[in-house]
């Protein structure tokens, strides 16, 4: 029989050991059994959030994390032994202990004999929290105001390793250091309590063991010549970094820097923002990873020789430069201008030549004003690096040569490119008054005239085509195919006005990508062009036929639905765009997660203007980034806006 109203609840038993705190299911801990534990600190971080602390204890039976306040606990060093009161909570992703007291009974040391995972098994979550050694190699290191993050290079990719910053620590020195370090594995996860990576909290130095130590000097090591990178012969010397010297093609300063030594080019990863000249002999000292059709450097640093003079580009056409011959090297390329793309992170020029189209393309902050006098139909002479992207699932069958898709041109400065040839004068309006003159001069030119007539309807046809192929070049986004701001506004004000006449309801939304910057810092420029492509496409699977996506610049999108019947359809879009977005895209072999944050505005047409529908819209993105990102806000018309950043 069923509990009466008389008899009394259940008491749940207390929870005395980690592992059954941690074994319990969701539900089960959203019961709140009581939890009284006594186990060591293993990670101990004061502010790691904004209200948070960060505590993990174990204890004989394994690790958990303890959600304590910032401030209920301070100098609370791993090693310490403690005693906990809690209760059984869900946490964010596995079980915690939360509303916790805590009280320091003595001092311990940190576990012995942890368990020694792969990454991918680390990657299902099976060891959310618990006590592990892993072993790589440091490839980076990012020291922020509380807090030092290393990039750990080990066995099947790379895993993120945090620690709390300790004061007058030399963490340069571990960069290339083969090193073996115990930590708490510690998912990432989205809104909906799903892991989507890993991390790992370190205690600190005490918990990391140098196994092999980097050299003191790196540029001391042996050059390399560029070409037997990766190479049968070389193979072993991708584990740890390379240096190779050259004269220095291009810099995109704290992104990139292409050199060419005596046997080809190449280009490295780098967030140093040294300044060097074209020309420049310097050293680079990076880890070597492959990217496409070629080599590269990854983590990179340099450093400047002396100066020289700058290498001569050399001129190709579409069919020398897309098979990879050129890949990374400085070439010069003639074709005629079709398009351009200002609202990107990049500024991007797509240009037609012997049946290819490819971008040149160049950062946004290099470009200045000069990029707005290149006419559309302009023959151009473009200068730059020779990027070849690859078909890869062509290259990986057959006998596994590599097959090329596509190239880009990666222009220095907008001074890589030279007008050849400006856009004809012929147009229609021209040839309509030469052929009055000619049939108001004589009669006797009639059959002149025939044929002029016919030359001229060919021009006229020929000449609208090329207008729209421009005029759909302008209203549609080269990267992506979306519709442009001058697309939307057209669409935006046909949706007023009908939503007007037929009472309806319609709606904006406005999308960003979150951390889309630290994705290009971390994966390149490439990377992040195909998560912008890749995002454009869900985004149009997730709505309505009948709705506008469009591209406003960079990685921000606006879409529009009009018509609405149903006024939670929006809502249902908004979080089927979240849904979609926040699936890993695979590029490179790599998973690149890409969630996004949704800002909605809603309203009846016949109250409100369109600028206080993109204001709205703009602020809910606003609420939706402020309170974690990978979620959707909605923001009513007649709900005051916050100040937006």
């Amino acid at each position: 029989m069923g509990q009466t109203a008389n008899e009394p609840a259940v008491k749940l038993r207390t929870l005395t050991t980690v592992h059954e705190a941690h074994s319990l299911g969701s539900e089960e801990t959203r019961r709140a059994y009581p939890v009284h534990l006594r186990g060591v600190v293993t990670y101990f971080d004061p502010s790691i959030g904004s209200h948070r602390a960060a505590l993990y204890i174990h204890d004989a039976t394994g690790a958990i994390y303890v959600e304590a306040s910032k401030g209920m606990i301070k100098d609370l060093t791993p090693g310490t032994l403690i005693e906990v009161n809690g209760v059984t909570g869900p946490g964010e992703f596995g079980p915690i202990v939360a509303h916790p007291q805590i009280k320091v009974i003595g001092h311990s040391v940190l576990p012995a004999n942890p368990a020694r995972p792969s990454l991918a098994l680390m990657k299902t979550g099976i060891l959310d929290s618990q006590w592990i050694e892993v072993s790589g190699i440091v490839h980076s290191v990012a020291e922020f105001r509380h807090n030092v993050m290393l990039q750990l290079e080990m066995e099947g990719g790379t895993v993120s390793v945090v620690m709390v910053k300790e004061e007058s620590a030399k963490y340069s020195a571990l960069v290339d250091a083969k090193v073996r370090l115990r930590a708490n594995a510690s998912p990432t996860f989205n809104t909906s309590r799903q892991m989507i990576g890993v991390r790992l909290m370190c205690p600190g130095l005490s918990a990391i063991t140098l196994v092999e130590a980097s050299p003191n000097d790196p540029y001391l090591l042996p050059v390399i010549p560029v070409d037997k990178l990766l190479r049968w012969d070389h193979v072993s010397d991708s584990f740890h970094r390379v240096h190779l010297r050259g004269r220095v093609t291009l810099q995109w300063p704290g992104a990139s820097l292409c050199i060419r030594d005596a046997t080809r080019g190449i280009c490295a990863q780098t967030a140093q923002d040294t300044h060097v000249a074209e020309g420049d002999d310097v050293d680079v000292v990076g880890f070597v990873a492959a990217e496409n059709s070629s080599p590269t450097l990854t983590d990179a640093v340099f450093r400047r020789i002396s100066s020289n003079v700058p290498v001569a580009a050399v001129p190709v056409t579409p069919e020398q430069a897309l098979p990879g011959k050129f890949d990374s090297e400085l070439i010069q390329i003639d074709g005629q201008l079709i398009g351009r793309d200002v609202e990107a992170s990049d500024f991007a020029l797509l240009i037609s030549s012997g049946g290819e189209i490819f971008t040149a393309i160049v950062p946004k902050k290099l470009v200045g004003q000069k990029a707005d006098t290149w006419k559309i139909g302009s023959t151009l002479r473009v200068t730059g690096i020779c990027s070849v992207q690859l078909d890869a699932q062509k290259s990986a069958i057959g006998e596994g040569m590599a097959v090329p898709k596509s190239f880009r041109v990666l222009m220095r400065s907008p001074q890589d490119v030279a007008v050849l040839i400006e856009p004809s004068w012929w147009t229609p309006a021209h040839a309509l008054v030469i052929l009055a003159l000619v049939l108001a001069g004589t009669l006797l030119a009639l059959a002149w005239v025939i044929v002029l007539r016919r030359r001229v309807e060919q021009q006229a046809i020929l000449l609208r085509e090329s207008e729209q192929r421009f005029r759909h070049l302008a209203l549609h986004d080269t990267l992506t195919g979306l519709a442009t701001r001058l697309l939307l506004q057209d669409r935006l004000n046909a949706a007023v006005e009908a939503a007007k006449r037929h009472h309806r309801e319609l709606a904006l939304l406005m999308v960003d990508i979150d951390k889309f910057k630290e994705i290009n810092d971390t994966y390149g420029h490439q990377t992040g062009d195909e998560v912008l492509r890749v995002t454009a496409l869900r985004l149009l699977e997730a709505v309505r036929k009948t709705d506008t996506v469009a591209r406003m610049g960079g990685d921000e999108f606006v879409v529009l639905l009009p018509e609405l019947n149903d006024p939670q359809a929006a809502e249902r879009i908004a979080s089927k765009i979240v849904e979609a977005a926040a699936v890993p895209i695979q590029v490179e072999g790599r998973h690149v997660v890409a969630c996004v944050s949704v800002g909605l505005s809603t309203a009846v047409a016949a109250e409100f203007d369109v600028e206080v529908l993109m204001k709205n819209a703009d602020a809910a993105l606003y609420q939706a980034k402020s309170g974690g990102r990978n979620c959707f806000r909605v923001h009513a018309l007649d709900t005051a806006s916050p100040p937006i950043e």
